[in-house]
């Protein structure tokens, strides 16, 4: 997935992952996946994706500040 935020294009296919959850199995209409991923030049975000009825019912991107990065991980 690419998205252009505030002029800054995040993309995960040249993006690199740094830490995936996965909450749920495959086919899960509750489940759902949040990785986190860093860009070349060093920004964080997160890809959300899940079944129908998860949190993430639609894939999408959220830029992450690097100094919040810990505390995302630690709360999951």
């Amino acid at each position: 997935m690419c998205k252009d935020i505030d002029g800054v294009v995040y993309d995960t296919t040249v993006s690199t992952i740094d830490k995936k959850f996965t909450y749920g199995v495959p086919g899960d209409p509750y489940g759902y996946e949040e990785t986190l991923y860093i860009t070349s030049d060093g920004r964080y975000f997160i890809y959300t994706n899940g079944g129908i009825y998860s949190k993430y019912p639609q894939e999408n991107i959220f830029p992450i500040a690097r100094e919040d990065v810990k505390n995302w991980m630690l709360s999951r």
